[in-house]
């Protein structure tokens, strides 16, 4: 096998373990609204939030910063 698929491979174990280990429904709270997720949903929107608050810091022109 490849390293490269064989490092896949383990990353995709590794993510399966983190998903079942993570299925604990939890309550966020938002103002006024209430949200009930799996805590893997949540870190994964809040992973997906993160990156974009990223990339549009990093495109900001840097006559602004």
């Amino acid at each position: 096998m490849k390293p490269k698929t064989i490092i896949a491979i383990i990353l995709a174990i590794l993510a399966l373990v983190i998903v079942i280990q993570n299925t604990q429904v939890v309550t966020v709270q938002f103002f006024f609204w209430r949200l009930y997720m799996s805590r893997i949903i949540l870190a994964l929107v809040m992973l997906v939030i993160g990156v974009v608050i990223g990339y549009i810091i990093g495109k900001i022109p840097k006559k602004w910063q």
